[in-house]
């Protein structure tokens, strides 16, 4: 835990769950706009987690959603979804905490984030590599147009954005 009162990763996860907040509270209100889906990758055994039994047996750590074309009764508020998927024909109704997700994509359009749970200490900084550069930051040119890979038109193949090279060490 640091003393530094500006707490920049805190405040960045903070925002990003805003977006991932915003984003499927469109969805609650105006459903899909076109070939738009979201995967939802989240913390089964976080605090406020509302799932059924066999499925927190079946996922103890994380469980992935799918919201696509069966999900009925999406509703947001500041701290959490509630949602209603049916797993072996069966509706179930859930409730993720936003502090719980872990990840979230939407395929359509090549979008991912990647986060900490929060709450979660401090570690040992890891960076995947599918989805972060290598970065020395002390001597990094951040020339944003040098550093992008030249675009092939079209759809591309998504990146998920690993933040955890911008996050202080320990």
């Amino acid at each position: 835990m640091t003393d530094d009162p500006l707490r920049y990763d805190t405040w960045i996860e903070d925002a990003l769950r805003g977006v991932i907040r915003r984003t499927l509270d469109f969805a609650a209100e105006n459903g899909l706009p076109g070939d738009h889906h979201f995967y939802i990758t989240y913390r089964t055994d976080a605090d406020g987690i509302e799932i059924p039994s066999y499925l927190k047996a079946e996922n103890p750590e994380e469980m992935t959603i799918v919201l696509q074309h069966q999900f009925e009764d999406l509703v947001i508020n500041e701290d959490a979804l509630w949602v209603t998927l049916r797993f072996n024909g069966k509706p179930e109704r859930l409730r993720i905490p936003f502090a719980a997700v872990v990840s979230f994509a939407d395929p359509s359009v090549n979008f991912g984030l990647q986060l900490k749970m929060a709450g979660e200490p401090e570690g040992e900084i890891e960076l995947d590599p599918s989805a972060a550069q290598n970065f020395d930051l002390d001597t990094a040119d951040l020339n944003i147009e040098q550093d992008l890979p030249p675009s092939t038109g079209g759809k591309g193949t998504g990146e998920v954005i690993a933040l955890d090279a911008f996050r202080k060490k320990n």
